[in-house]
């Protein structure tokens, strides 16, 4: 035998087991992989959370009450998670969702305290003023980013510090507590048909909204292109930059509604309450099944991984469990998401 047919045939043997291995590691994999492949396990999980605390506390974990309570916490936060939902299907980053929403709302509270009085053409002048500002901080990390070729990252941390200085300077460090009586009866505490909360009513039109922009329309289109490929996007005709512009523009203006909804709640601007909005929106939308390396991912994922924090809170409250093990099992749920989501690229670079 001649030597090179002799490293050859060692090659092969020496390939043998580990294809060997590599199949039996496929099959014990392919029901994750499977998994992976949709938003099933997400709503799995959630729904075997609600299960486990109905068990343990019917009456008070499954009553109207509580499961209204549940819905309004989450209220805020998945109007946040869908913004990100966008920017992070383009494969990109926004950490200053929490402080965006902490500067519209310091913005439209002052604009409000300034003009006076509690009529509806106050709060809308307010709801302008929130989106605005959301809006333009948006617009200011999308040119960033897309123009200047900036990291992600870099920028929005910036923005991040930025926003919530400039929030601090415009009211020297105290929460304006100014904010028009009918804004917190209507939209803070009213109901709809006096079951459902107006915040929640606004939240799921948000996600309902953009759920179809995103699956079904040319620009969520784009947005999975962007994500998937952006050279091969850019190829296809697509103006990617103006579409991340875009896309970062949404993210913002969105963090200006949750903003408002924040100030209508709370009667208040909140300003030290949001500091960790940005990494529990970002930890919703990869629970949910959006991929961090873009191209993958859906709002009806996101709603899920918003309310499995929002269910764990609430039930260890119920059954009196220290607080903190609602970290250690969000903790737990975003590593799983995180390795179902690397199973499923590898997968798809299989095939």
């Amino acid at each position: 035998m001649k030597p090179a047919d002799e490293v050859s045939a060692r090659a092969a043997e020496a390939a043998a087991p580990t294809e060997l291995r590599d199949e039996d590691v496929q099959e014990e994999q392919s029901w994750l992989q499977r998994l992976a492949g949709s938003n099933i396990w997400i709503f799995l999980i959630l729904g075997g959370i609600c299960l486990i605390f109905a068990l343990l506390s019917f009456d008070s974990f499954a009553s109207s009450t509580n499961l209204r309570n549940i819905a309004v916490d989450a209220s805020v936060l998945l109007v946040l998670a869908v913004g990100s939902t966008f920017v992070i299907v383009t494969a990109g980053i926004d950490l200053s969702v929490g402080s965006v929403l902490v500067f519209s709302g310091v913005v439209s509270a002052k604009l409000m305290e300034a003009v006076g009085g509690e009529s509806t053409g106050v709060i809308l002048l307010g709801l302008g003023a929130a989106l605005g500002s959301g809006l333009a901080w948006g617009l200011f990390n999308g040119v960033i980013i897309a123009k200047l070729k900036v990291p992600a990252l870099i920028v929005t941390l910036g923005s991040f510090g930025a926003a919530l200085g400039f929030a601090q300077l415009i009211t020297d460090g105290v929460d304006v507590r100014e904010v028009p009586f009918p804004l917190v009866e209507s939209v803070g505490t009213g109901q709809l048909f006096g079951e459902i909360p107006y915040l929640v009513v606004i939240a799921v039109g948000v996600a309902l909204v953009f759920g179809v922009v995103l699956a079904l329309t040319r620009f969520g289109r784009h947005t999975y292109a962007v994500g998937s490929n952006e050279e091969a996007a850019r190829r296809a005709g697509i103006h990617v930059d103006r579409h991340l512009i875009k896309v970062y523009a949404l993210a913002g203006t969105l963090s200006g509604l949750a903003g408002f909804m924040s100030l209508a709640r709370f009667a208040t601007t909140t300003i030290g309450g949001h500091s960790t909005d940005n990494l529990q929106a970002i930890a919703a939308v990869v629970i949910g099944g959006t991929s961090l390396f873009g191209g993958i991912g859906s709002v009806l994922g996101t709603v899920a991984g918003v309310f499995i924090p929002a269910v764990l809170e609430n039930g260890f409250v119920i059954l009196g469990v220290q607080p903190f093990w609602q970290e250690v099992a969000v903790g737990g749920v975003l590593i799983l998401a995180v390795y179902l989501d690397q199973l499923r690229r590898r997968a798809r670079y299989r095939e």
